[in-house]
């Protein structure tokens, strides 16, 4: 026991948050496959458990046989470098890095593949030291696993420093602390190899990427918040019967059109993590203001004449005004400011002839532009109160004329170039558009049944 006391407390912790988050991934219905945390959590599990079992084994040499000496060393170096590879290949996951290609995928496997084979090949250079207070070993395998240590720490670092655009920016300074602490963790053990404190890195490393990016139930609390802004949001959009499932169609325009973006390289100061998440909150909140529209003019099924329509474009500046009074009070500044971004412009035009400001080219901000395509896409290609739904090619043609005038030329393009994408979508909810109105016949068609039916239950 005096040998492996710290392992066996970071093995008690790390049973913990594995208790802890398969409870709330059950509670909140996840999946536990979800990210590359749960592997993480097991290696590093079997990690800690075979250290604890090495630092005991090395210090009963006499009595523990040569070979299960040897393979438990094996096992606990070999799981340590596929820990620290792991934390590698969560840091290209999270930060959107990963490769898509099965070629580049392979290629990040080949050197720790490599690696494991020489650790395993080496095994009969493997030494056991004796030491002031407690044996350990060294030798070739030990190097080797300790080289490749250093190397996907770095490469972990050299990515998170590279892609920190792409991680919330309430959660870089966490992940920095865990990761400065392996380092340091991981640097004393190379220079003090008798102190045998390498389950401290591992479990730090683990408790720190559940408690700031894995954590269930702080998940289900951003959804919640997302599902609220969107419910809030349908309260506004169902004044108008026609419009369907207007909101959750342009929010997810809005993504692929700022996703397409990013991955084109295209304002990379400004396409952060934090950004894009921002954005999609904000979208469904973009036609906010046409509460204030009288029911009269929102519902009127023929062209709205000059001073409907002028009545009816005061719905932007509003809807500004309403993101700022019911946001007053919220701390996240740049989820307000996007919020009222999209409210206020999102009607602005590229030559400057839009409303309510006039703003004209890259004086409209980005959210903006971005919300103005996907908004008018899904206005014309779906059917209004006083309009039939355009057929899509035309509809891509409005966007195609309209850039350079109405819309950022840019944004338009890539819109343009995404268009399988954006079909892909529209046949999504039109196909559940479909259902709905089939269950609203079959209702329609039959209520007595269906309430006979409900009172059997």
């Amino acid at each position: 026991m005096e040998y492996f006391k710290l392992q066996l407390g970071c093995i008690i912790i790390l049973l913990y948050v594995g208790f802890v988050y398969i409870r709330e991934c059950r509670r909140y219905r996840r999946k536990l496959s979800e990210t590359l945390f749960g592997a993480l959590l097991i290696i590093g599990l079997v990690s800690v458990t075979l250290d604890g079992a090495t630092a005991y084994t090395v210090n009963r040499l006499e009595t523990t046989p040569e070979l299960l000496n040897k393979i438990l060393h094996i096992g606990f170096l070999s799981s340590l470098d596929m820990v620290i590879f792991s934390l590698f290949l969560y840091m290209l996951f999270i930060t959107g890095a990963f490769p898509k290609k099965r070629i580049k995928r392979a290629a990040l496997f080949l050197p720790f593949i490599i690696n494991i084979f020489v650790v395993v090949a080496g095994s009969d250079s493997l030494e056991y030291i004796h030491g002031k207070k407690t044996n350990y070993s060294m030798g070739f395998p030990v190097y080797a696993c300790y080289f490749m240590v250093a190397v996907y720490i770095i490469l972990a670092i050299f990515v998170f420093f590279k892609r920190w655009k792409h991680i919330e920016r309430q959660k870089r300074v966490s992940i920095f602390t865990y990761m400065l602490i392996l380092i340091v963790v991981t640097t004393i053990q190379t220079i003090f190899p008798e102190l045998l404190i390498t389950s401290i890195a591992v479990t730090i490393l683990i408790v720190g990427v559940y408690m700031n990016l894995e954590d269930p139930a702080i998940k289900e609390l951003s959804r919640f918040h997302s599902e609220t802004v969107m419910s809030f949001a349908n309260l506004v959009e169902n004044r108008d019967h026609s419009t369907g499932g207007h909101i959750k169609r342009t929010s997810r325009y809005v993504g692929l059109i700022a996703e397409e973006l990013q991955a084109r390289g295209y304002y990379r100061d400004i396409l952060t993590k934090d950004y894009l998440t921002n954005l999609l909150k904000a979208a469904p909140l973009h036609d906010i203001g046409k509460i204030s529209v009288p029911d009269d003019i929102l519902k009127k099924p023929g062209k709205l004449d000059y001073e409907e329509y002028t009545i009816m474009k005061l719905h932007a500046a509003n809807g500004g005004n309403i993101i700022r009074e019911i946001f007053r009070n919220l701390r996240d500044e740049d989820y307000r400011r996007i919020a009222f971004e999209v409210a206020r412009f999102h009607h602005e035009k590229w030559n400057g002839k839009g409303y309510p400001d006039g703003l004209k080219g890259e004086d409209i901000p980005l959210c903006a532009r971005i919300m103005s395509v996907a908004d008018v896409f899904d206005a014309v290609s779906e059917k209004r109160c006083y309009r039939e739904a355009m057929p899509l090619d035309k509809c891509f043609e409005i966007i195609k004329n309209g850039a350079g005038t109405d819309f950022d030329p840019l944004i338009a393009e890539i819109f343009l170039d995404i268009r399988e994408k954006v079909e892909q979508v529209h046949a999504e909810f039109a196909h559940e558009a479909e259902i709905e109105a089939q269950t609203v016949q079959i209702v329609e068609a039959y209520p007595e049944s269906i309430a006979i039916t409900k009172s059997r239950r």
